[in-house]
């Protein structure tokens, strides 16, 4: 409202990085890619924890990638990740196009948030477009030093996801669904290469459209009605138990009110059967 696979198009971003394959520090350098082109593209916060990286077979491994939300938004992350995997076609690196075989994306945490008429995926993706539209000129013309350098993914895998709404109205529930898995191949092929922030907004708008499908948006709504009504039930037996407990103290005030009663009127008596012995006394005295 809990997060996707903006994950993979984060992936996209430090293959530029790959430009730089004769250095010894390349891990560390792909970490500060994505920290850094990252938000640039997403206009929110993006890390990465750490890279675990192969130069010989041209095969990676993300670690602890995040995706934060725009502003606006009430929860800090869309998608949170253990490990994205990345297969490079090592021979491509130092061609116009670098060729990534594979992209795994394993078990996101993405949390879907509806706020003032948009969703957190919305916006974010509004924000792609937008940088991908700044970006498109550099298509035609590449920069140098390799920042126009274009990609093409032969597969792209997001697997094992789950969706978890985000809900203001009850910030201590959870309410999830599973994501169905999805497959792209062939991303850029048609075009001859792509921009990696222009191959994460065609990855990005299958996964918002994945969220956002009835087979996930049903499931959500059901445990939503659910859980509303749950709370209702649970609203209402406590209520009830006020009402009890109120009832309850009424009785005992009541009850305590009866013994003071009466235990004042005991002494009332006392006193009245006391001035009553002390007036015969007297009596009898001013009668001698």
């Amino acid at each position: 409202m809990k997060k996707l696979v903006i994950v993979g198009g984060a992936a996209l971003i430090i293959i530029v990085v790959f430009l730089f394959i004769g250095l010894s520090n390349l891990g560390p350098i792909i970490k500060k890619a994505v920290n850094t082109y990252g938000p640039k593209i997403t206009k929110t916060e993006v890390r990465l924890g750490d890279v675990d990286l192969s130069i010989f077979s041209g095969q990676a491994k993300l670690k602890e990638f995040s995706l934060g939300n725009p502003s606006g938004f009430n929860t800090p992350t869309a998608i949170d990740v253990g490990s994205i995997y990345v297969d490079v076609d090592e021979g491509s690196l130092t061609g116009e196009i670098i060729v990534i075989d594979k992209i795994a994306v394993v078990k996101p945490e993405i949390t879907y948030e509806k706020v003032r008429g948009t969703d957190n995926f919305r916006a974010i993706l509004s924000n792609v477009k937008k940088s991908v539209g700044s970006a498109k000129p550099s298509e035609k013309t590449p920069e140098k030093g390799g920042a126009g350098k274009k990609i093409m993914i032969r597969d792209f895998v997001l697997k094992d996801g789950k969706v978890n709404l985000a809900m203001s109205m009850f910030p201590d529930r959870t309410i999830s669904a599973s994501l169905p898995d999805i497959h792209l191949t062939d991303i850029g092929k048609k075009d001859q290469g792509l921009l990696p922030a222009v191959a994460f907004e065609k990855i990005l708008e299958v996964v918002y459209k994945q969220i956002t499908s009835p087979a996930v948006a049903d499931r959500l709504n059901d445990g939503l009605k659910k859980l509303k009504s749950g709370v209702a039930a649970a609203r209402e037996d406590a209520a009830k138990e006020l009402e009890a407990a109120k009832a309850t103290a009424e009785k005992e005030v009541q009850a305590a009110g009866n013994r003071a009663k009466e235990k004042a009127q005991k002494e009332i008596e006392k006193v009245e059967k006391e001035v009553e012995g002390l007036t015969g006394k007297v009596k009898g005295l001013l009668g001698k």
